[in-house]
């Protein structure tokens, strides 16, 4: 797929490129995690909101461009092109709560939810994950319980990223236990300023609180905020779970190039390059991103036509995951012991460790390449 085959697409690619060098932030995201990196991540979305950058593939009357993914793609290479700032607190409302809502939500839900995210107001968080239920999801125990026109949540979250930023919640509850695990679920979305609704961030190994555990006291929400109607979760779960794993996520699998390609900069200027260890193994990592990329532009094409995320998009999310933390040891090694003083740089080392856990472990997933993809008995 050729992205400049078009002079419709040239055109786009010029104005993006262009916007973008002119408006990009100038100072570097905060490493801390307080709240000036909500107000850093709330003011670029907003500057793109405001340029008619935001949502280019969001329907017009939710404030979108209303444009192809193919216009999202190249979007998303030219934010890759410059370094401007991709993966931030409203990677989840993008990610996957956007995308759910554009699918399986109401006309209400979608025109009050989606501007708001488009504008920059409100990031979001996932609340899918507990204690002990992770890769097998349909195992939660949270519970919702009807009361009049609200359903009272009890319970306990965990790994939830973002949380501690998060205005609301794409939250997973069981509200029916006396039927099979996958048909009594509910998903509705949270607001995260509730009354009884505890955040807790967690430090990570890296130093920073990326996921919090989450605890929900007879918290009351309003049934409006029920999304594909009661006990009929699961099937909206794997709508937000085929946006997680699909297109939405392009940003991030583009920006490994990006990464690659830095780090054969990086090896030039100081002599590195001439280890032959270290050539091949820049050259495999960056045909594996390339691969990577191509896979993606695959996707696109495919739902540009209308077809549902299959279950090879797990074969390309599984790939990424394993990816990623090879190329970041490769950059600590390029690097050398000081790259563990440059905070970004050990931090993003440090933070892959996870990479291959999040959103449903490297073996559980390898599971269901196993089954559904390659027909493999269980």
């Amino acid at each position: 797929m050729h992205l400049n085959n078009t002079a419709e697409f040239a055109a786009f690619r010029g104005l993006a490129r262009t916007w973008i060098e002119e408006n990009k932030p100038t100072e570097p995201r905060p490493t801390t995690f307080g709240p000036e990196l909500r107000e850093y991540d709330a003011a670029w979305q907003r500057r793109q909101f405001e340029g008619g950058w935001s949502g280019i593939d969001w329907e017009p009357e939710y404030g979108g461009r209303g444009l192809s993914l193919f216009e999202q793609i190249i979007w998303y290479e030219e934010l890759v092109r410059a370094g401007a700032p991709m993966d931030t607190v409203f990677t989840v409302a993008f990610g996957h709560a956007g995308p759910t809502l554009i699918a399986r939500g109401t006309e209400a839900q979608k025109s009050f939810f989606l501007p708001r995210i488009l504008r920059g107001e409100t990031p979001w968080c996932q609340g899918f994950s507990e204690p002990n239920a992770g890769s097998d999801l349909a195992s939660l125990q949270t519970k919702g319980v009807i009361d009049g026109d609200e359903i009272v949540i009890t319970g306990q979250k965990t790994w939830t990223s973002y949380g501690q930023w998060s205005d609301y919640g794409e939250l997973l509850v069981r509200t029916d236990p006396e039927v099979p695990k996958h048909k009594g679920l509910t998903w509705l979305v949270m607001d995260m300023h509730l009354p009884g609704v505890d955040v807790r961030p967690i430090t990570s190994i890296d130093g920073f609180p990326h996921n919090c555990e989450v605890f929900y006291d007879e918290v009351r929400v309003p049934l409006a905020n029920v999304v594909g109607g009661v006990n009929n979760g699961w099937s909206v779960a794997l709508s937000t779970l085929a946006a997680e794993r699909g297109p939405a996520f392009l940003d991030q699998r583009l920006g490994l190039v990006r990464h690659v390609d830095d780090l054969v900069a990086h090896a030039k200027e100081t002599g590195k390059l001439r280890d032959e260890s270290i050539r091949n193994r820049l050259a495999e990592a960056r045909a594996a991103a390339a691969a990577v990329r191509s896979m993606a532009y695959l996707q696109v094409s495919l739902a540009r036509k209308g077809e549902q995320p299959s279950s090879e998009t797990t074969s390309v999310r599984t790939f990424y995951t394993e990816l990623t933390i090879e190329v970041a040891r490769l950059g600590l090694d390029i690097v050398g012991v000081e790259a563990l003083e440059m905070v970004p740089d050990s931090r993003h080392w440090l933070s892959k460790f996870s990479a291959t856990i999040a959103g449903g472990t490297k073996d559980i997933q390898k599971n269901i390449i196993g089954e559904r993809v390659l027909g493999l008995p269980r």
